[in-house]
């Protein structure tokens, strides 16, 4: 089991998540229902749990088995949110993947660049993790802005990637390795040394997204 931490700056802090944040976690997820429901992974079968302490034992045992670190985000010690890095591996990959959710009073107070930093730092200097990637829907502008603050690398589109808002949604690519930022993600940002452009999204992307994957049976 990897240990999950306490980390803070300034006014965030994430923190392991646990089972006594059941019930702040129904009430963010019921009042934020609208804010979230477009960007939320879904079911294909159709299924939907609505078992939130289910989901944090899930949480708690993909933990336990050394392949996901889930975090709590809090803004002036209050929850806003989640972060999960899941699909650790070790050995001659040693990868992981981010992925979050915040609520809409704390938009716009680097909740989210902060939070996703620190957890990046954790896994390069402690976890011993060598890559961490984020996967973004096009349309979802203020998750790019995040990975171009911090300076994540655009690594290419996914096309129908992951079950999205009842859909299988194209994803953006973004990764950093821990050779690229040896000062640090968070301290990178903070200093201002974050080379420009590297998170953009090339217009030829773009376009790309914006043209849908030809599925239909071919004769």
């Amino acid at each position: 089991m990897t240990t999950i931490p306490t980390l803070s700056h300034g006014r965030v802090t994430i923190r392991p998540l646990r089972l006594r944040d059941t019930r702040d976690l129904d009430v963010a997820l019921a009042t934020n229902r609208s804010w979230l429901r477009t960007w939320e992974a879904t079911n294909p079968s159709g299924h939907v749990s609505t078992d939130v302490r289910g989901s944090i034992r899930a949480l708690q045992a993909n933990a336990r088995a050394g392949l996901g670190l889930p975090f709590a985000m809090e803004l002036d010690g209050r929850f806003v949110g989640q972060l999960n890095v899941s699909g650790i591996s070790y050995g001659s990959l040693a990868s992981a993947s981010i992925g979050y959710w915040v609520v809409e009073g704390a938009a716009g107070h680097n909740v989210t660049p902060i939070a996703v930093a620190m957890a990046v730092d954790h896994c390069f200097r402690v976890v011993g993790i060598h890559r961490i990637e984020i996967c973004i829907r096009p349309e979802n502008a203020p998750s790019l802005r995040v990975v171009e603050k911090l300076g994540f690398r655009y690594e290419g589109l996914r096309r129908r990637y992951i079950h999205i808002n009842g859909d299988w949604r194209d994803h953006f690519c973004f990764a950093l390795v821990a050779e690229e930022v040896r000062e640090g993600v968070l301290d990178r940002w903070v200093a201002g040394r974050v080379p420009p452009g590297v998170g953009s999204v090339p217009d030829s992307a773009r376009d790309e997204a914006a043209t849908p994957l030809d599925t239909r049976p071919r004769t």
